[in-house]
């Protein structure tokens, strides 16, 4: 015998699945939003467009003064975009300044600062990252972290003494003091990166016969890339913009650097400032094209070496 159905139960049975109410969305989201629970923060907005116009209004002011003459930078305000605009300013400059061999000094100063500091550091760092449980390797990082803390000031005259006894009153010398001094914050920098690498990859290369050497040359250093790009760009900006280092150790003024140079702009009594615009407007192009197009490593960079 079967048993018997009764009609409600097939209509209960028939009768499609009800479906769900509709979720609200949390009080404080909007539902116009391009991604669900975020919202802009507009008092935030507002407050990082005000911060912006601490760079934006002397970057404004530099471009408007190297394009003035000086009859009007005599009658004007500072704020006022010149009319006409005088193109003349940056070719005078130029020629002031011997603008190409003061250039070359400076890109060889920066660019084996640069290089230097990439290699040096890194290997320091990766030393005392991987020989953490030696006595030896953590003094040397409390040797290298007591440095920051001394004023280079203080130190700046027994150092040119002794550069000009070694003959590295010059360009090289420059070079070889920055590599020197970026060495402790640059360290304290790769450091924090090398632990957050597993130690199991430079395990399993050593398993295949690779040295030390070999190791650090082709897994350890280029998993390093955001951070050399973080590196990379302080000590560009370090060296480029350096004007102390360059203007108190280098003997010869045909080989100084763009910053040096363009104090010729100063004299005792006056200032000639439509060439000096110009000249600082020509100089600091390089450093913007550089950051803008290693901002996104340097960011990275950052972050992931304050993970550990």
């Amino acid at each position: 015998m079967t048993a018997s159905t009764h009609p409600e139960t097939m209509a209960g049975a028939a009768a499609p699945a009800q479906k769900a109410p509709a979720r609200k969305p949390p009080a404080g989201k909007s539902r116009r939003s391009g991604r669900e629970g975020y919202r802009i923060n507009w008092w935030l907005t507002a407050l990082m467009l005000v911060a912006s116009l601490t760079v934006l209004l002397p970057l404004y002011f530099t471009v408007a003064m190297a394009l003035k003459t000086p009859e009007q930078i005599g009658t004007g305000t500072g704020l006022a975009w010149p009319s006409p605009m005088n193109w003349e300013n940056f070719a005078a400059a130029y020629v002031a300044t011997n603008f190409p061999r003061a250039f070359m000094s400076t890109v060889f100063v920066t660019v084996f600062s640069v290089l230097g500091s990439l290699a040096c550091s890194s290997l320091v760092a990766y030393a005392i990252a991987r020989n953490w449980n030696h006595r030896f390797f953590r003094g040397s990082f409390v040797y290298l972290l007591s440095a920051m803390f001394i004023p280079f000031p203080v130190i700046i005259l027994p150092l040119i003494k002794q550069t000009a006894l070694l003959g590295l009153d010059n360009p090289a010398g420059v070079v070889f003091l920055h590599v020197l001094g970026g060495i402790s914050f640059n360290a304290l920098l790769y450091i924090a990166f090398v632990r957050s690498i597993p130690v199991e990859l430079e395990e399993s290369a050593r398993m295949d016969g690779a040295t030390t050497w070999q190791v650090f040359r082709k897994i350890i250093f280029p998993l390093l890339a955001p951070m050399n790009a973080t590196v990379g760009i302080f000590a560009f900006l370090g060296s480029w913009n350096d004007f102390l280092l360059p203007q108190m150790m280098i003997a010869d003024p045909a080989l100084q650097t763009l910053p040096v140079v363009q104090m010729l702009f100063q004299g005792e009594f006056n200032t000639n400032y439509s060439l000096a615009f110009a000249s600082y407007l020509m100089a600091m192009a390089p450093t913007l094209v550089v950051y803008i197009l290693a901002q996104r490593w340097v960011l990275s960079g950052v972050m992931r070496g304050a993970v550990k």
